[in-house]
């Protein structure tokens, strides 16, 4: 079994601003993990938010002996030692997307050799994939209203806050269309009082919910807030893995699944099995990504409330064909694993 990779930088059609900062290219690490004649694909998109970066992607990759395995079918156990590598990079750090990277590949491989697609291995229903929000970063009222314009075909719009000027940003973007919002504040609301007059402003826009709204640390607070609000709320930084969702069932109403803060798919099964246990709704969002890990995310999407899976229509330069985003609605076809291709 051999493993390998090459870093892309994706470039987005406008620059991607959100309360922490700002994007404007996007560097990716596509994996391809080969054995017995066939090569899946896998991606890793990292952040500084949960403290990756390229550099520590490969570092990690290069860590990663697959030699003591002889079959790519024992993935319990490969996933498994790929999760108990120590960490590269910051000792905050635990490789998400790196590791994220492998899980992918290995699901591809292995949809290939059986040449189903993963959502049949998975047992879903390709008609029931989920409609996908189209994000709408945080910028001036004329590239706000360019951009509203550009996503006419996408009926449900994600909106990031968490700046001074949040009500003005709704203002404008309500004075270009009426289509239903999504509002994500990346924790940008620092307090309880202020995150309860946003929410409350918010009630009366045709706002559907609202994504993190106070720093991740801010559990109490948190707490305090859902209990004044009758709007759903969605965690997104205070949900990594299937570990963190027993504490969150008094401060969310959902959860948010990132391939590449959960480690993959296998994880993001759990995670799934788990919250509706809980009784709380499932979101699954991504970051800057190809088609590799869009489509990896939209076989899951039958099983969700929720999707903003959008990374990969918001770039110019996507090197792999995969799912299809057509007018919001993700469309998978029935290539094995996948369904990815490079393209020419």
């Amino acid at each position: 079994m051999k493993l390998s990779w090459k870093q892309f930088d994706l470039h987005l059609r406008h620059a991607f601003r959100i309360s922490r900062g700002v994007e404007i290219v996007d560097p990716v690490m596509i994996v391809s993990f080969e054995h017995d004649g066939i090569a899946g694909f896998g991606e890793a998109s990292p952040t500084p938010r949960y403290h990756e970066t390229i550099e520590t992607v490969a570092a990690f990759l290069k860590r990663v002996d697959l030699s003591r395995f002889d079959d790519p079918f024992q993935t319990e156990d490969i996933l498994l030692y790929v999760q108990s590598l120590t960490p590269v990079g910051s000792p905050l750090g635990e490789n998400t997307s790196a590791k994220c990277a492998v899980d992918i590949a290995l699901h591809d491989w292995i949809g290939k050799k059986l040449n189903v697609p993963l959502y049949k291995l998975l047992g879903l229903d390709k008609s029931k994939t989920a409609l996908s929000s189209f994000t709408i970063g945080i910028d001036s009222p004329d590239m706000l209203i360019k951009k509203i314009r550009e996503a006419e075909e996408y009926p449900v719009l994600k909106i990031k806050l968490g700046m001074e000027n949040d009500r003005e940003t709704i203002k404008t973007i309500r004075s270009a269309t009426d289509k239903v919002l999504r509002v994500d504040a990346n924790e940008g609301w620092t307090t309880k009082e202020l995150a309860l007059e946003r929410i409350k402003w918010l009630q009366d826009e045709n706002v559907e919910f609202v994504e993190q709204p106070m720093p991740a640390a801010q559990l109490d607070d948190m707490k305090w807030l859902r209990a004044k609000i009758t709007m759903p709320l969605i965690a997104d930084e205070n949900v990594i893995g299937l570990r963190d969702i027993p504490k969150l069932g008094d401060a969310f109403d959902g959860i948010n699944i990132k391939l590449m803060k959960c480690t993959g798919i296998r994880e993001a099964v759990r995670m799934i099995h788990t919250a509706r246990a809980m009784n709380m709704k499932i979101m699954m969002g991504c970051m800057i990504e190809t088609a590799v890990a869009i489509s990896a995310a939209a076989h899951l999407s039958p099983l969700l409330d929720y999707a903003d899976l959008d990374g990969n229509v918001l770039i110019t330069d996507d090197p792999f064909d995969g799912v299809r985003n057509v007018r919001g609605k993700l469309e998978l076809n029935d290539k094995p694993g996948l369904g990815v291709v490079l393209r020419n």
